[in-house]
């Protein structure tokens, strides 16, 4: 199980701890407590109120659980993330292969990464009753580092087929756009608790490479997961909803729990066949370390599916 992603959107909360949970109070009048909530059970807290306050005490508490506190800007993107320094009983030595990976080794992980995600476009665009053929004639044509860049490629058919002619995809854009981001903050925040708990580095990434970014593995490994966060906003789109409300947020929050779960369950001996192949033996020991560390970190984290899951 993932566990429970909490989200605070009021300015007027208050979160502490008490007793191994987190409260959850009005800061208004005498302060009254609203709720709690096990901390045992949290996943991770999205905290996406400016005029939210919370004690160090909980903070610590959710860091020794490996559970992300994510801060929210503007138009529910996400702008920093709370993680722990501690995250696997291996984390030094995992870090250390990361370190030392070879570029091919990169390429080839970004080009399993890159096929996988086009898989799930596909799969997206199936259960949406739309065309299938313009993304897996692609799958075939990535090559290793996909130096043609085949996801920018996929990237610009997958949005016209899913949203229609007119979508364009902006950050800071409302309606959809801004569905779709709430969503991936939630992927996002999933995702980055599963890299830590694999005892790997968030910034060391696959292929991302922007200096700013603090979560570079983290934007790789979940790319091929973000279709499932496109299909649920097409669905909250049919049923006339295309704006971010509390209820589509629980609807985006419910879809990541329950299709992380069921990849934790059904997708870890795929992806170990997959990943394991490339810490080959006739690599050199480095490489070939450093293959074995992420493919440990993608059975244990259930990521990265290797081919077209039903359930999408």
């Amino acid at each position: 199980m993932i566990g429970r992603i909490v989200e605070v959107a009021d300015d007027r909360r208050h979160l502490s701890m008490n007793r191994g949970f987190m409260v959850v109070q009005d800061t208004e009048g005498e302060r009254s407590e609203l709720g709690q909530v096990p901390l045992d059970d949290i996943a991770a807290v999205i905290a996406n109120a400016h005029g939210l306050s919370s004690t160090n005490n909980l903070l610590v508490a959710l860091a020794q659980r490996g559970a992300p506190f994510v801060l929210c800007g503007a138009n529910h993107n996400a702008v920093g993330m709370l993680l722990p320094i501690d995250g696997n009983f291996e984390q030094a030595k995992r870090i250390e292969a990361q370190i030392g990976a070879a570029l091919p080794v990169h390429k080839r992980l970004w080009a399993a990464v890159v096929r996988s995600k086009l898989e799930q476009q596909a799969a997206a665009l199936e259960a949406a009753g739309a065309a299938t053929a313009p993304l897996t004639a692609l799958v075939c044509k990535v090559k290793s580092g996909d130096p043609a860049n085949i996801e920018a490629q996929g990237a610009r058919r997958y949005w016209t087929l899913l949203f229609g002619d007119g979508f364009r995809r902006d950050q800071d854009g409302g309606g959809v756009n801004a569905l779709l981001n709430y969503g991936y903050t939630v992927l996002r925040a999933a995702t980055a608790r599963a890299i830590i708990s694999a005892g790997l580095h968030p910034s060391i990434g696959l292929h991302h490479s922007n200096d700013t970014n603090a979560m570079r593995l983290v934007d790789d490994v979940m790319e091929p997961f973000r279709p499932i966060i496109d299909l649920k906003v097409w669905h909250l789109l049919r049923n006339g909803e295309d704006q971010v409300t509390p209820d589509s947020k629980r609807a985006l929050v419910h879809s990541v729990r329950r299709h992380a779960d069921r990849c934790g369950r059904h997708a870890r001996h795929r992806v170990c066949t997959k990943i394991g192949h490339f810490a080959r033996p006739g690599l050199p020991g480095p490489t070939r370390q450093a293959g074995s560390s992420l493919a440990w970190f993608a059975i244990g984290a259930g990521i990265v599916p290797s081919r077209r899951v039903a359930w999408i």
